[in-house]
C-alpha cells in the first residue's frame, strides 16, 4: 500500500490534493464528510456514513422503527442492508424496549373503580391459570406508539390461534398504570370473572390383546397360554362392566339374587332333592368331595343362603348360571 502526503486543497475546497513521495505522482481525494470523521478518528461516525450511503434509512430512522415496534430483519429488508449493520443501532432501542417490559409488568393495571393493588403480572399470571394455560409460555413486548406512550403486548398460543393483549403503559409512582386498550386485555384484568378451565389428564390405555405365551412342544407342536383374568377383565373393558373381584385363590363371588330361605313358604322344598341319589356327593369350590349329608339322612334338602360358586369355565365365557347350583 502506497503513503501519500497531502500537499494541498483545490480552490474550491471540495477535494484534497496528494503526492507520492517517491514517484512525486500527485492524486486529489474528495474532500467529504467520510474524510473528515476520518481526520477526527470517529469510527461510530464513518458507520453510520457507511449505512447512510448503502441504505435508503438513516440510522435514526432505523432506530425510530425498531422503537415503534419493528424486528431488526424487517428493518433490514426495508433499508436493503444486511441484517448485522442494522443490529448495531437497534441493540440500544432494544434494551430499551426490554426493559418498558419489565417496567410495564409491574404497574397496576386500571379498573373500572380505579387501579388495582396487584400488578399486572400478577394478574396476567392469575388469568392465564384460569384459562388453564402455564404463564411460562407467555411472551411479553413493549414498543412506543404514536402517541408517546408505550404499548405492553403479552401473547400466548391455543393450537393454531395466536392471542394478543394490549395495554398502554404509563410510568408513574408507586410502579405507574397499565390501562386496557382491547377487550382481550379487559378480560385478563378481571381474572376472578374467568370461568376455570377444565384440563384433561392422560391415562394408561389397558392392554385389550393380552399376549399369550408360547411354548414349543418337542414334538412340533406349540402349546399356547392366555392368562384367564386379564382375558376377561379385557372382554369387561370392552364391553364397558367392571370386573368381579375374587380373592388370592381366584374364586369369584358373583351374588346372583337367589331369595334367602325365610322368604321360601313353609312346606315347599326343592325338588332337586327328590332326585338326588342318597349316596352322591358335592363337589365343593376348593374341588373336594364332601358327602351330602341331607341325601344321607334321607331328609329334604333346603335351599342354601349362600349362592353356588360358578364354574371356571361359565366365569370364562360369561355364562350365568341358576341359583340352583
Amino acid at each position: 500500500m502506497r503513503e501519500l502526503r497531502v500537499v494541498g486543497v483545490e480552490a474550491d475546497g471540495t477535494h484534497v490534493i496528494c503526492q507520492d513521495p517517491e514517484s512525486g505522482e500527485k492524486y486529489r481525494m474528495a474532500a467529504d464528510e467520510r474524510l473528515r470523521a476520518a481526520a477526527r478518528g470517529d469510527i461510530s461516525r464513518l458507520g453510520q456514513i457507511e449505512i447512510e450511503m448503502e441504505s435508503t434509512l438513516r440510522p435514526r430512522e432505523i432506530q425510530a422503527r425498531i422503537r415503534a415496534g419493528a424486528t431488526v430483519a424487517e428493518v433490514a429488508a426495508l433499508a436493503g442492508v444486511p441484517v448485522d449493520k442494522v443490529e448495531r443501532f437497534a441493540h440500544p432501542v432494544l434494551l430499551e424496549r426490554a426493559r418498558a417490559t419489565e417496567l410495564a409488568s409491574m404497574a397496576h393495571p386500571i379498573r373500572e373503580d380505579g387501579p388495582t393493588v396487584s400488578t399486572l403480572g400478577e394478574v396476567v399470571g392469575e388469568a392465564m391459570t384460569a384459562l388453564g394455560h402455564n404463564n411460562q409460555d407467555v411472551d411479553w413486548d413493549a414498543w412506543k406508539g404514536d402517541d408517546g406512550y408505550w404499548v405492553v403486548q403479552v401473547s400466548w398460543h391455543v393450537g393454531r390461534t395466536d392471542n394478543h393483549a394490549h395495554w398502554r403503559f404509563q410510568l408513574g409512582s408507586h410502579g405507574g398504570t397499565a390501562d386496557p386498550l382491547d377487550d382481550l386485555a379487559d378480560e385478563l384484568t378481571h381474572p376472578e370473572m374467568i370461568t376455570p378451565r377444565r384440563r384433561l389428564t392422560p391415562v394408561a390405555t389397558p392392554d385389550l390383546a393380552p399376549t399369550p405365551a408360547v411354548e414349543h412342544e418337542p414334538e412340533g407342536h406349540d402349546e399356547v397360554t392366555f392368562d384367564a383374568d386379564r382375558l376377561i377383565d379385557a372382554q369387561r373393558t370392552r364391553t364397558g362392566q367392571i370386573p368381579p373381584s375374587h380373592d388370592e385363590h381366584g374364586t369369584v363371588a358373583i351374588d346372583f339374587g337367589t331369595p334367602d330361605s325365610d322368604s321360601t313358604p313353609s312346606g315347599s322344598t326343592d325338588q332337586s332333592g327328590d332326585d338326588r341319589e342318597p349316596d352322591s356327593a358335592v363337589t365343593t369350590a376348593s374341588g373336594e368331595q364332601a358327602t351330602d349329608d341331607a341325601a344321607t339322612n334321607g331328609k329334604p334338602r333346603r335351599r342354601s343362603r349362600k349362592p353356588a360358586v360358578p364354574a371356571w369355565e361359565d366365569v370364562l365365557l360369561g355364562v350365568r348360571s341358576n341359583g340352583n347350583g
